[in-house]
């Protein structure tokens, strides 16, 4: 069985038949050329025969209805690729490109093009849009907001796509762009040698926004063609090297993250190209107040092989014959909510005395259950090497404070599960959770969630050896699984995580298990906000529940008696919030220190169940 993807399939728009995901995909498949990925299209049975006769699709790609598909790739949202086995999915559409491009560039290895796409490091939209506002933006707020506005079009330009145009304004900055800048000033230097000094500086002050340098340009090009032989280039001049850095001219954006065209520009593309089509048949004048982004559609289509992957996907580039006399008018879109908090909230002076004896003076302290299961522990000893966390390349003594940990999880997981749950791991790293649950209950199904592709694939590989049929990998964000499901586990969930997590939960009425961790890197989000309980939004502001976050995380074994104590006090407030806020949605919860207290700084476990 080969490789499978799963695009989602509907009708929008009368000019617009597929939805932005579904072309952002097929345009990135047909620029790399690659066609080793048997393709489905996904429709509702019920629009199955309307949808085939209203676009014609290439013969390679079939159409299914959403009750064929296989129950792992249910369970996520499209896109999707599954792997031969059936029980590995890659589901959203970073990650979904990111692996395209990852298997053409195997296929063809010629094509350095391909491989540039994921940029410096390879890290082009590899943070998840939890955690990166730049991938949100990209990956799911300008394709959801362009396609409400191809469905309801309207004189204004949405905020997003102001954000996008704002961002092609800002400064840029590459890896090692001290020599691009030299190379600049001397390109400067050399084509007004004749020219006044203060002629010049108003020739650059009159520079229209839209206009980049051919060095630029060259430059950026330049990474998606093959490497040629290094010529002995002739030294620069004196002056030029002796420069001061502040002195060098800046970079121009050719391209969404700066210099490079990279798979975030392969992600905007189709968007900006659906968006310019709609906005010029209702106001072809406001065209002019996103010149930035204008003049990066018309860079794009001079990148090779993107005219012609255009064409293979029905996209035609429209002609800005007058870009160049476009007013420079910019719109000011006003600040955008971000998902950080305020960088002045984030400083703070004193310790967390006062808000703690705030929070005791409206009867609030951290308040810790007793274990519901302090003496039921695994006999490690008794099962297989490869279900140990030993196996999972930790050192001897981590290893057994994660068996330790491990203990403490899935003794109260045992208690609540029955036979034929759906057991999910968030978070779930290597699997050290999942794969012991997947063992120790074979009548449940277990399914690891990560978004780090390299950790799920040791865990499959671990799981594998032990022949494991009950569980499945899926390398998602974790808004990305929709699937159903009972109990929810995760083992020192990072900052906000945590949160997410429970949130996760209650949507599905699951009961969860989640040991917090990374106190200090709490924040509000698009989606959560703290303090998150009623009782304790009465009590402090923003500001003071940071103070009990940054000081909660003040429990290492190294730091002195007394401030560990307050530590952990911390850490027992604000999981007693989560705890609180759980409770408001109809849960039954309690924060519990794990047996022994000792197996990890991070040693609070949130246990909620619904009522």
């Amino acid at each position: 069985m080969e490789e499978q993807l799963f695009l989602d399939f509907g009708i929008h728009h009368e000019d617009t038949v597929l939805p932005l995901h579904t072309s952002i995909t097929l345009f990135l498949m047909s620029y790399c050329n690659y066609n080793a990925l048997k393709t489905n299209v996904v429709v509702p049975e019920s629009d199955r025969e309307g949808t085939l006769n209203k676009i014609m699709l290439p013969k390679e790609i079939a159409v299914i209805s959403k009750k064929d598909l296989p129950p792992i790739v249910r369970s996520c949202r499209l896109p999707a690729i599954i792997d031969a086995s059936g029980m590995f999915c890659r589901a959203g559409l970073a990650v979904v490109l990111r692996h395209i491009i990852q298997k053409a560039y195997l296929a063809d290895p010629t094509r350095k093009d391909v491989l540039e796409l994921l940029g410096f490091k390879k890290t082009c939209l590899k943070a998840c849009a939890e955690v990166s506002q730049w991938t949100r933006l990209c990956e799911i707020s300008i394709p959801l907001a362009v396609e409400k506005f191809i469905q309801e079009p309207c004189a204004e330009i949405p905020p997003e796509i102001i954000q996008l145009e704002n961002k092609l304004g800002e400064p840029v900055r590459v890896h090692n762009d001290d020599k691009i800048r030299r190379q600049k000033m001397q390109q400067q230097m050399k084509s007004n040698e004749n020219a006044n000094t203060q002629e010049r500086k108003q020739e650059l002050s009159q520079k229209k926004p839209q206009e980049v340098s051919s060095l630029e340009m060259a430059t950026a090009l330049s990474k998606l063609s093959a490497p040629e032989k290094a010529s002995k280039g002739t030294r620069e001049p004196s002056n030029i090297r002796k420069a001061k850095n502040a002195d060098l001219p800046p970079l121009e954006h050719v391209f969404a993250e700066g210099l490079y065209f990279t798979l975030t520009d392969v992600v905007l593309m189709p968007c900006v190209h659906q968006f310019l089509v709609t906005l010029r048949k209702i106001s072809p004048e406001k065209i002019s107040c996103i010149p930035l982004l204008a003049a990066w559609y018309e860079r794009v289509k001079q990148v090779p092989g993107v005219q012609s992957a255009s064409a293979a996907c029905n996209i035609t580039f429209l002609q800005f014959p007058d870009l160049n006399k476009s007013s420079e008018h910019h719109t000011q879109a006003s600040e955008t909510k971000t998902e950080e908090g305020d960088s002045s909230e984030d400083q703070f002076l004193g310790g967390p005395r006062p808000t703690m004896t705030k929070l005791k003076e409206n009867c609030i302290e951290a308040i810790f259950s007793s274990h519901p299961c302090p003496t039921l522990t695994i006999d490690w000893e008794s099962l297989p090497a490869a279900v140990s966390p030993a196996e999972g390349n930790l050192p001897t003594d981590r290893a057994v404070r994660k068996q330790q940990q491990l203990n403490n999880l899935l003794s109260v997981v045992k208690n609540m599960a029955k036979s034929g749950d759906i057991i999910v791991d968030f978070c779930s790293g290597g699997g050290h959770v999942g794969i012991v649950l997947a063992y120790m209950l074979p009548s449940c199904q277990v399914v690891l969630i990560e978004n780090k592709e390299e950790s799920l694939l040791r865990a499959k590989e671990r799981s594998q050896g032990l022949g494991l049929s009950n569980i499945w990998f899926i390398q998602a964000n974790l808004d990305y699984f929709i699937g159903a499901f009972n109990i929810g586990v995760a083992l020192h969930a990072c900052g906000v995580a945590t949160d997410m997590v429970i949130e996760h939960c209650i949507l599905a009425r699951a009961a969860f298990v989640i040991c917090p961790c990374c106190y200090g890197f709490i924040q509000n989000t698009v989606k959560t906000t703290f303090p998150r309980s009623h009782r304790f939004q009465k009590v402090l502001s923003y500001k003071e529940h940071m103070i009990l976050c940054r000081f909660a995380d003040q429990t290492a074994v190294q730091l002195p008696p007394e401030r560990r104590l307050i530590g952990k006090r911390c850490m027992g407030l604000v999981d007693l919030d989560r705890a609180w806020a759980a409770e408001q949605c109809g849960y039954q919860a309690q924060v519990i220190s794990m047996e022994p207290e000792s197996c990890s700084p991070k040693n609070n476990v949130i246990v909620g169940s619904p009522v």
